[in-house]
């Protein structure tokens, strides 16, 4: 093809969106900028990137934060591994490193979460390394224009991918080259209705010509979801008061504070609900508390049919269980009114956000 990476670039200084990370070749504010956009939509990281960046403007800033502050800053985001992992890089970066962040490529991706893309996007955006970046984006203009069969979830796939991205790429300058792909895949070349019409590879593109756009890119298999039964208990408290627990185990929304979570194999109604709940157990201030043992006035649904809550991976079926309580004896509490200073999951957020506390 005449000049893969001219059309390209040539494309992207007419058509690039105004994103405030690409006025800066800073490698603190390049790297927050693709952690937070890996698995996010632009439109939806922006403001968590100005948050971030008026919260905490440099890498030791963010490095001394308390990591229940990073992840109420991170909230809604979704992923909550990628602030962790942001959290623990700024540390090393900050305290072991010496503020500054490593220069190469091979350096950079032994961060933690940084991966092949990113640590290529930061190599080649701030310190000008002639590193391909390859992320869904790149999967899906590479194998359309080249008309590409190779599954992109498949070692042999990945590895083809990588190489003839790395042969494409401009050497003189690899940063234009890489955010110029990312952004024709993000905009132009999109999932469902990219703009063919008007595509400046349309007479090269391999599947424009075969009529095969909606075929590529290809994956090789699905991702297997899983159904949880989530059952929140909100207890409520005669002084205004509730209790929040900090997640502590590996898994989804480790870190964050939630409600005691009963959780079942299939959707309980209020009747099995009931049965189940007499052993359940709460952290208490020095120890388990039984529910049977708490002194329970009354039990209500919050909701009548399960809130659902998609994963990448997971799908939660949500309910949240209304206890009001004579006492709260053994139990560790918080006032409503502070609530709102805990990171929690969003599907709690959510539901919080319409639940009123007084009408209980």
């Amino acid at each position: 093809m005449l000049n893969f990476s001219k059309k390209l670039i040539d494309w992207y200084l007419q058509n690039k969106r105004a994103l405030p990370w690409r006025s800066t070749s800073d490698p603190y504010y390049i790297w927050l900028s693709e952690i937070i956009l890996q698995q996010t939509r632009v439109e939806q990281g922006t403001p968590y990137y100005f948050k971030f960046i008026s919260s905490y403007p440099d890498v030791k800033s963010l490095a001394d934060a308390d990591e229940d502050a990073v992840l109420k800053l991170w909230q809604g985001l979704g992923y909550y591994s990628r602030a962790r992992n942001l959290h623990a890089t700024a540390k090393k970066v900050a305290y072991e490193l010496g503020g500054v962040f490593p220069s190469t490529y091979t350096d950079i991706i032994k961060l933690k979460g940084v991966g092949d893309y990113t640590a290529s996007a930061i190599a080649s955006i701030c310190f000008n390394e002639v590193r391909a970046v390859v992320d869904g984006n790149v999967y899906r203009v590479l194998s359309r224009i080249y008309g590409i069969d190779t599954p992109i979830d498949s070692t042999s796939g990945k590895k083809e991918f990588k190489e003839l991205a790395q042969k494409l790429i401009d050497i003189k300058d690899p940063a234009t080259f890489n955010q110029a792909v990312m952004e024709f895949g993000a905009t132009q070349c999109k999932p469902k209705n990219p703009y063919c019409l008007h595509c400046p590879f349309q007479t090269d593109c391999v599947a424009f010509q075969q009529g095969r756009i909606d075929k590529l890119p290809y994956k090789e298999g699905k991702t297997k979801v899983r159904d949880r039964f989530f059952n929140y208990v909100i207890l409520i408290t005669q002084d205004r008061k509730t209790v929040l627990s900090k997640r502590e185990e590996k898994g989804i929304w480790q870190g964050l504070y939630d409600f005691p979570l009963l959780e079942s194999t299939k959707d309980l109604d209020s009747k099995t609900f009931s049965k189940r709940v007499k052993d359940f157990s709460i952290i208490g201030i020095d120890g388990p508390v039984l529910f049977s043992d708490l002194e329970v006035e009354s039990v209500k649904l919050g909701q009548i049919e399960p809130i659902i809550h998609k994963l990448s991976h997971q799908r939660l079926y949500v309910k949240f269980w209304i206890a009001k309580l004579v006492e709260a004896k053994g139990l560790q509490t918080i006032p409503f009114t502070s609530f709102s200073e805990f990171a929690v999951p969003r599907v709690i957020d959510r539901f919080m956000e319409t639940f009123d506390f007084e009408d209980y």
